[in-house]
């Protein structure tokens, strides 16, 4: 059973009624009679005060949980839906994330020397003093020309107007529409009262535009057809799990116009962005003049859409992502063993790296990269083949096994990684190594293909041991001993809280930054300013899996 609550706090009183006194004898209105009252009407008046005193402790129960889960207002209901790309800031989310955030930052004695903000203060205020100190705009006043009407959500976004370019345009929440239009023009005057700047005000929110024409077009939109309620906005959003402080979107339009525009983007480099091009085309880039490969244009064509979202949660900070598998990669990230053997590492490992591979997944990477580079991929893999000495794609494939991860032990010295393994003296790394979880008896044939094709010059690093589907490889054979182990990690606190969807992730990171003697916080060194600022932060993770044709990745970080 639900119930529909209205806006604002639960009534005290019943509608209509003024305060009334009950006495002790029954609960009836105050009279000059003084007789007895019965005991019937004692029995029922106090029935009805604790029925009564029931029912609005409920009621403001449900509104205070009501009050404190709500997300709100949104500015995507300011925006049309034919919205490109949309980014929006919350100074007051739901769930206390703003005591959550503020109770997280506290812990740094940064935060607290630089900022100082408390639970109670205005964010909004502490903004506007950092901004005005910078802008020299000293005749404007935070109480009387901001305070009255600036609200605690923002947004930026791009949309399309039926140009050639999406246009930016922003979103401010307003309490008070005619405070809104003065203050907005005393800001304009304080920027020298430049033309390129004009607004609409419409209930809530206020869009800032370059011109009057294009943003009054744009709210008209909106209010036909808002962003809040179309069906990928809602889809992708949801996708990326709860609201939290900042929330962005990227609709399907969206990687159409940037195929379309690739070719004008002289020297971008195409693997530095998840949309603009799957995984496969990493180190392809475009100088001026040139256009996009027909595959990485058509992969943008169909891109369907993502969202992410930052929030503060349980003393930390978490990144969750959702969007369309296409723009990341299906070839890599196809896997869902990621964390098989991660979680068998010992428990006081300092960071991991735990992969799995789709079946073909480097035949399919290397034929899509064939095809943006205009090689042949049966060219590319034999060259390979012949400089490895190993079989392509089959023996690397081998290699990896179901399930693969790079450890550091928590007691890893960075000072042994210097230099080359048997060079002056030089034992190699230590307390590093990969742990695979595969056909050992396999695995351990390709290895020696490998270090027979190497010569004796890896150093080491190809040294392995196996015991039943778990072969260890890396220069130190201490460590080596110890990955063959069924160690604890993935039963440990630290990387049950920053490590989600383990059972399933294609991809996980994690790092313990409390490992040995808290070896993050060691390497500020004698910078004591430092070391205290690093040594709050306990463990960082992500996870990267796919659900549902929806790929997700969580990147949290945590404090202690």
């Amino acid at each position: 059973m639900s119930y529909d609550l209205p806006p604002g706090p639960p009534p005290t009183d019943p509608p209509g009624s003024g305060p009334e006194t009950l006495d002790s004898r029954g609960g009836a209105r105050l009279t000059s009679s003084t007789g007895p009252a019965p005991v019937r009407g004692r029995r029922t008046a106090v029935i009805a005060v604790v029925g009564a005193l029931g029912v609005v402790a409920v009621g403001g129960a449900a509104w205070a949980a009501w009050s404190f889960l709500s997300t709100g207002a949104q500015p995507a209901e300011a925006l049309p839906a034919k919205t490109i790309a949309y980014a929006s800031v919350d100074l007051d989310p739901s769930g206390g994330q703003k005591i959550e955030a503020l109770r997280t930052l506290k812990k740094f004695p940064a935060f607290e020397d630089q900022v100082g903000l408390d639970t109670d203060d205005d964010v909004r205020e502490w903004i506007f003093d950092q901004i005005q100190d910078e802008s020299g705009c000293a005749d404007l006043d935070y109480d009387d020309d901001i305070a009255p009407w600036l609200g605690d959500r923002f947004a930026v976004a791009a949309v399309d107007t039926g140009g050639d370019t999406p246009t930016p345009v922003f979103v401010v929440q307003v309490s008070d529409a005619d405070a809104a239009d003065q203050g907005l023009g005393k800001l304009r005057e304080c920027a020298g009262g430049s033309d390129n700047v004009a607004w609409h005000i419409d209930g809530d929110w206020a869009l800032l535009g370059e011109d009057q024409k294009t943003v009054d077009g744009i709210a008209d939109d909106a209010a036909d057809s808002s962003l809040a309620d179309d069906d990928d906005y809602q889809q992708w959003t949801d996708a990326a799990g709860d609201s939290g402080i900042v929330s962005m979107y990227a609709a399907p339009a969206a990687g159409k116009v940037l195929a379309d525009n690739l070719g004008g983007l002289g020297g971008l480099a195409l693997g530095s962005s998840a949309l603009a091009c799957p995984a496969p085309c990493s180190g392809v880039s475009l100088t001026d003049g040139e256009t996009a490969p027909d595959e990485v244009t058509d992969a943008l064509k169909d891109f369907k859409g993502a969202a992410a979202t930052i929030r503060f949660d349980d003393g930390g900070l978490e990144l969750e992502l959702a969007a369309d598998p296409a723009a990341t990669g299906q070839a890599v990230t196809g896997g869902d063993d990621g964390a098989e053997a991660v979680s068998a590492l010992p428990d006081d490992t300092a960071a991991a790296i735990g992969l799995s591979f789709e079946k073909g997944w480097l035949t399919d990477l290397v034929d899509q990269f064939a095809k943006a580079s205009g090689e042949s991929s049966d060219d590319l893999l034999a060259e390979a083949g012949e400089q490895l000495g190993i079989e392509l794609p089959g023996d690397v494939e081998t290699l990896v096994g179901e399930s693969l991860t790079l450890a550091v032990d928590g007691d890893f010295d960075p000072s042994s990684i210097t230099g080359l393994p048997g060079v002056d003296g030089n034992a190699g790394p230590s307390g590093i190594g990969v742990k695979v979880i595969g056909e050992a008896d396999d695995i351990e044939g390709v290895l020696d293909k490998l270090r027979a094709s190497a010569g004796g010059a890896d150093g080491g690093v190809l040294d392995s041991d196996s015991d039943g589907d778990v072969v260890a490889i890396g220069p130190d054979a201490d460590y080596r001993k110890v990955l063959l182990e069924n160690g604890g990690l993935g039963d440990s606190d630290p990387f049950k809280t920053v490590v989600e969807h383990a059972d399933d992730a294609a991809a996980i990171l994690y790092v313990n930054f409390a490992a040995g003697d808290h070896w993050l916080a060691e390497l500020a060194g004698d910078d004591a300013e430092v070391r205290d600022n690093l040594k709050p932060l306990e463990a960082l993770g992500m996870s990267a899996w796919v659900d549902d044709d929806t790929a997700h990745a969580v990147l949290k970080i945590t404090t202690d």
